[in-house]
């Protein structure tokens, strides 16, 4: 049975003026785009459009599943520029793309802090403060994704003086700390606790055998903000287990090459290939499997919304526990037959052979029993 439920084009008019919202009008209003991709092959070379209000170049990219949660956009400061001093009530995760630079963040009590980011490097600015990026080249452009909550700000308050004129120090989050964006190296399990990343490409990680395949894993939530993100690894010659989650996860590639696979419960997988810059953006409760057919390690950085993260009663995400037990992943043993071929078949391309008999394995070892039907 076909999952995207389109209906006809008589009952769809029926809804029209609720597909618009306060969020999607302002973006309007800006003289910007929204791309409704769940897939963009390379964020550096994506089209943008001159943002006033910024003082940069910039697109939306936002999938119609977590349009009401979070969104994206791509923002690129010309060479020798900076953006304009901005304030929001909503939370930002940045990824750098590319370039190097510095972004000054302050309250109105006056606490300021200043800091430099380079391609890589992985930030959140703290609510309602000012901040203002630089571009540190004059011959280069830099360019970032954000990642926000504006879009249930925007549709909660739909006043835009309210959410980017209010002058209020959440202190609990940033009083001008001295140390606030350096980078730290405490951890508690999988969280790494800091405000600051200078190189999520190069970050160590913390091993994640639960996610198949040798790989690695790290979690942040940064600048005390409900949006929270991780960035996982896995091995020359392997692939993650399918799984599926709630709508708002923005995946970027940070290195490697390979693809996607997508698709909703009860279809056929989609195919999306994958180098460094890719976005992907798993709809609502698809599963997704990602693949490295490349000769070196991939990486991938998954901004999220608390909304992806459906959990059990210990707090577990589902899409870490097996679908034998209820969970959201799939297990190597239950996966289709042609995962495997395909992945073998593209892997020769390179001269090269899967890796997996070590994770089916052990896998194996603690693997559910199938429920009986």
């Amino acid at each position: 049975m076909a999952k995207d439920a389109i209906v006809s084009t008589e009952l769809a008019k029926k809804f029209e003026t609720e597909k618009e919202t306060p969020y999607t009008r302002w973006v309007a209003s800006e003289g910007l785009e929204i791309i409704p991709a769940l897939y963009v092959r390379n964020l550096r070379t994506v089209e943008l459009k001159p943002w006033a209000r910024r003082g940069g170049n910039a697109v939306f990219v936002n999938h119609d599943a977590s349009r009401t949660s979070n969104d994206s956009y791509v923002m690129e400061i010309p060479p020798g520029k900076k953006l304009e001093p901005h304030r929001q009530l909503y939370e930002e995760m940045i990824l750098i793309l590319d370039g190097r630079g510095s972004t000054t963040v302050w309250n109105d009590e006056g606490k300021r802090i200043t800091f430099e980011w380079g391609p890589g490097s992985l930030f959140a600015i703290p609510i309602n403060t000012l901040h203002q990026h630089f571009n540190g080249s004059g011959r280069e452009p830099a360019r970032y994704i954000g990642v926000t909550n504006a879009p249930p700000v925007v549709n909660l308050y739909e006043d835009l003086d309210f959410v980017f004129n209010t002058k209020h120090d959440f202190k609990s989050r940033f009083s001008g700390e001295p140390d606030y964006f350096a980078a730290k190296t405490e951890q508690k399990g999988f969280l790494l606790q800091t405000n600051f990343v200078p190189d999520a490409v190069n970050l160590p990680l913390i091993s994640a055998k639960e996610r198949g395949a040798g790989g690695g894993h790290i979690r942040f939530n940064m600048a005390k903000g409900s949006m929270n993100s991780h960035i996982s690894q896995f091995p020359v010659g392997t692939y993650k287990k399918g799984h599926a989650h709630g709508p708002g996860a923005y995946v970027i590639i940070l290195s490697g090459e390979g693809y996607s696979l997508m698709w909703p419960e009860g279809e056929e997988p989609k195919r999306y290939d994958w180098e460094v810059g890719t976005l992907i953006v798993p709809p609502n409760m698809w599963f997704h499997q990602h693949f490295n057919t490349g000769p070196t390690p991939a990486r991938y950085l998954a901004f999220k919304h608390e909304v992806v993260s459906i959990r059990n009663a210990q707090g577990v995400p589902k899409a870490w526990i097996s679908r034998r037990i209820g969970g959201d992943q799939v297990d190597y043993a239950d996966e289709k037959p042609l995962v495997r071929s395909l992945f073998s078949s593209e892997l020769s391309k390179h001269g090269l052979t899967p890796r997996m008999d070590d994770a089916y394995a052990t896998e194996l070892e603690t693997l559910p029993p199938k429920a009986v039907a």
